[in-house]
């Protein structure tokens, strides 16, 4: 069997980039090692750049996103016992974000795929590319006691921090970039409506805390903590009660508070793969890189490799053109660094770090009040929180 682009993992990328290639009549499949039900019971974030909104109209599958899809025109920073809004609207010429879960775009990506008829492989175990760097790659994966093989032009490894596709590359040919931070988000969901219209990001001497929401009625909720915690010492009430204490009191009197549905701790991370590109092989979103959640980067980062290693196999395909496939890890990763460097510098700013002094901390003060006082810096905020553009 034989298909043009092969695609490792089924996630929002790897689905992102099937449906834009099938809307451009390029043929593919998509291998995934587990269920789509065990896909689509993945809770992830969901603030959407303008340009992955774009894109995923662009794979025909953005109806739903628009009408059941919050858009934000702003946030606040909390601290200092007060709200401090950032207008994003007013301070990048009228761009804003789109608040809608990752789960229900990989929910309206799927559907859109089956409706194109175009291919899923759910539960293909040992998914492994081969010969990626000679002109007859392919892919093997197992299904039903059988090993199966499908040969393909390009590979496009959309398989996350802990997929195939990178552990295939030898190592002398990437360079890793990591740094792990002292903490963790403990997060919570809720079938309660959020606090405030717009998303909190709070800094608080008892350490940081975000107001998310998923719809008006379901809400998601973080609050820093150490990496040594553990999910059973924390009980919905403890939760709710230290969330209170990192919120201006207006917040916290206002919160609802309901039992979760959902409890977990992440640890956080910086991590960069370079290059993004081995021979015939694309490294796609979580494979190369992973930011943490502070700057709502990772979803929105993974669209943009997809719209330049997408734009590039079109050109391959439809203007016999290999200029775009050439550029696409340094086009990726240029962006990559910037929306890493953001999301590092909004980590540092609304952490508490263990090893922070009486200096460290009186900067990160001075930073915070700098930030919303100075229509210059909260516009660098608002351009990189909307996102660059590509």
């Amino acid at each position: 069997m034989r298909t043009q682009v092969a695609i490792i993992g089924s996630g929002p990328s790897g689905l992102l980039l099937g449906q834009l290639l099938t809307e451009a009549g390029i043929g593919n499949i998509i291998f995934d090692r587990v269920s789509k039900d065990y896909i689509l019971g993945r809770v992830r974030a969901g603030v959407l750049e303008e340009g992955t909104v774009r894109l995923v109209d662009e794979a025909n599958a953005g109806a739903r996103m628009h009408a059941e899809g919050l858009p934000h025109n702003g946030f606040s920073l909390a601290f200092d016992g007060r709200d401090h809004r950032i207008d994003l609207h007013g301070l990048t010429g009228g761009k804003r974000v789109m608040v809608y879960g990752q789960t229900e775009v990989t929910r309206d990506l799927m559907e859109s795929r089956e409706k194109s008829g175009a291919e899923t492989i759910y539960e293909a175990s040992n998914v492994q590319p081969h010969d990626f760097d000679s002109a007859a790659s392919y892919v093997t994966y197992e299904k039903d006691g059988t090993t199966h093989r499908i040969d393909c032009d390009f590979i496009a490894g959309c398989d996350g921090f802990h997929g195939t596709s990178r552990k295939a590359v030898p190592k002398s040919a990437i360079r890793v970039f990591e740094k792990i931070y002292p903490f963790g988000w403990l997060g919570i969901l809720a079938e309660v409506p959020p606090v405030n219209h717009e998303l909190i990001y709070a800094n608080h001497p008892r350490g940081f805390a975000l107001c998310s929401m998923r719809s008006l009625t379901r809400s998601r909720y973080y609050i820093q903590c150490a990496l040594d915690e553990k999910i059973e010492d924390w009980s919905d009430d403890r939760f709710w009660d230290e969330l209170r204490r990192r919120l201006p009191a207006h917040h916290a009197e206002a919160l609802i508070t309901a039992p979760s549905f959902e409890k977990s701790i992440a640890p956080l991370r910086s991590f960069v793969a370079e290059p993004m590109r081995f021979g015939r092989m694309f490294l796609v979103g979580d494979a190369a890189h992973i930011v943490p959640p502070t700057g709502a980067k990772g979803l929105n980062l993974a669209a943009s490799d997809v719209y330049y290693l997408f734009n590039g196999l079109r050109e391959h395909y439809q203007e016999r053109s290999a200029a775009g496939i050439n550029a696409y890890s340094e086009k990726a990763l240029a962006r990559v660094w910037k929306a890493v460097r953001f999301s590092w510098w909004m980590t540092t700013m609304l952490h508490r770090f263990p090893e922070t002094g009486d200096f460290d901390q009186k900067i990160q003060e001075a930073e915070l009040d700098y930030l919303t006082h100075s229509r210059a810096a909260s516009m660098a905020l608002a351009e990189n929180y909307v996102g660059l553009p590509y």
